[in-house]
């Protein structure tokens, strides 16, 4: 048999050729072993943006980025499932959804991210809850997914090693947007976590990546192709990012937005989505009969209280306070600047744009522009208007929590500036645009 190298994979795909399943998953022990060096590293991710690789070439490089490191195993008496989003304003989803299918019988080991850019991240806003540890040992993992059913955590150096690298690589060389790259990074890390189902949250509009339905519908088709053919069975739902999910962004915030959902009112755009993805995900494990009836089971947990139960004992796990579900309010941080934001002018909210206030929240101290950036868990915005809602001049259209006065004024601008008011109601997108795979 010929030797690999990694002048020859780069060459193939250079030439528009396949490399085949031997040489990348070759490719990616050298990515992650270092034996593949930064500037071929740099050749590889700038080849497969320029030329793609296909189908197959997408799928074998997404398992030999997977099988670089470590790929769990679970010996549990239920499906082991996960959700995976692809990023958004106010989507604090995870929080919820991950007890309330832990509460409907499945087990949940999501390893999550921290927030990068305009979109906040998971990990941080359970680590907003004193004393939460989200980097935990295997054996600590595994624990705390056997008795709360799950747990959200970062990923350790042994899962897909070779993403990371990469993923650094493609950061410093323009090469993040490419179709095929960002499915195996985003695969390999979920993949590696041993599931047997996953459900992925494409999101679409103004405070998502993909701003339009095609965009969003080519990547929700590559993932879900490309799970499936590496043996997990996986449907995407396209969501609608037209306006932050929740009404609130910023790390505390949103924690509190989700504890207000499962302890106080337990309806609006987090529980219909958490139903939504919910529902797939319960019925491809055999859990429910079919989508509807697994909504309804999703649904089901967060009312009755079950959802809160095991997020509860997922944070008392994991290392925070350990009656926190009964009084999360004395628990999470406050802001020093707590201020609202009047309307201008009377009409009808016709356009939110959520990048915008995304970055605003970064501006706050609430998001990072480099990883290394410390994140203040108190600042962001509260109480944030609803696309087609009808405000009054003087009327709120959100509230800014902030450290300082000046950093409330800039803030109270974005808010205004993000938010256009017009004389005709819009028609509003509906939440679910679509479900693939």
């Amino acid at each position: 048999m010929t030797e690999i190298t990694a002048r020859a994979v780069i060459a193939k795909l250079r030439q528009r050729q396949t490399p085949s399943r031997q040489e990348l998953a070759w490719f990616a022990q050298g990515l992650a072993d270092y034996t593949v060096s930064d500037a071929q590293a740099g050749a590889f991710a700038m080849a497969i943006c320029l030329n793609s690789m296909g189908d197959v070439g997408r799928v074998a490089l997404t398992i030999g980025m997977r099988d670089s490191g470590s790929v769990l195993s679970w010996d549990l008496d239920g499906p082991v499932l996960d959700k995976h989003s692809t990023g958004g304003v106010g989507d604090c989803v995870s929080l919820l959804l991950a007890p309330a299918l832990a509460a409907c019988g499945a087990y949940v080991p999501m390893i999550s991210g921290r927030g990068l850019g305009h979109t906040g991240g998971t990990l941080d806003k359970l680590e907003s809850i004193p004393g939460v540890s989200t980097q935990l040992t295997e054996d600590k993992f595994r624990e705390v997914v056997g008795k709360a059913g799950c747990a959200i955590v970062g990923a350790t150096g042994s899962i897909a090693p070779a993403d990371k690298r990469l993923y650094a690589v493609r950061d410093v060389t323009s090469t993040v947007e490419s179709m095929d790259l960002i499915t195996a990074s985003i695969l390999s890390k979920k993949l590696a976590g041993g599931l047997d189902g996953l459900v992925l949250d494409v999101k679409m509009g103004s405070g998502a990546f993909m701003k339009d339905m095609d965009t969003a519908r080519t990547l929700a088709e590559a993932l879900t192709k490309t799970a499936n053919a590496a043996g997990c069975r996986t449907t995407a739902v396209i969501s609608d990012m037209s306006q932050p999910l929740a009404p609130a962004l910023g790390n505390a915030l949103e924690v509190a937005e989700v504890m207000k959902v499962m302890t106080k009112t337990p309806k609006g755009p987090l529980v219909d989505i958490c139903a939504a993805l919910g529902g797939v995900l319960l019925t491809n494990a055999g859990l429910a009969k079919e989508v509807q009836a697994g909504a309804e089971m999703i649904v089901k947990a967060i009312r009755d209280g079950r959802a809160a139960e095991r997020f509860g004992q997922m944070i008392a796990a994991m290392g925070g306070p350990v009656k926190f579900t009964e009084n999360w309010e004395r628990f999470l941080p406050e802001a020093t600047v707590i201020r609202e934001v009047s309307a201008s002018k009377s009409g009808f909210i016709t356009a939110i744009d959520g990048e915008a206030l995304g970055l605003s929240v970064v501006a706050l101290g609430g998001g990072r522009t480099v990883e290394s950036d410390r994140i203040n868990p108190s600042v962001g915005y509260s109480d944030v208007v609803r696309l087609g809602v009808k405000v009054t001049k003087g009327q709120p259209l959100g509230v800014v929590h902030a450290v300082r006065g000046d950093k409330a004024d800039a803030a109270e601008h974005a808010l205004k500036d993000a938010i256009t008011i017009g004389p005709a109601k819009p028609v509003v997108p509906n939440l679910i645009h679509e479900r693939i795979g």
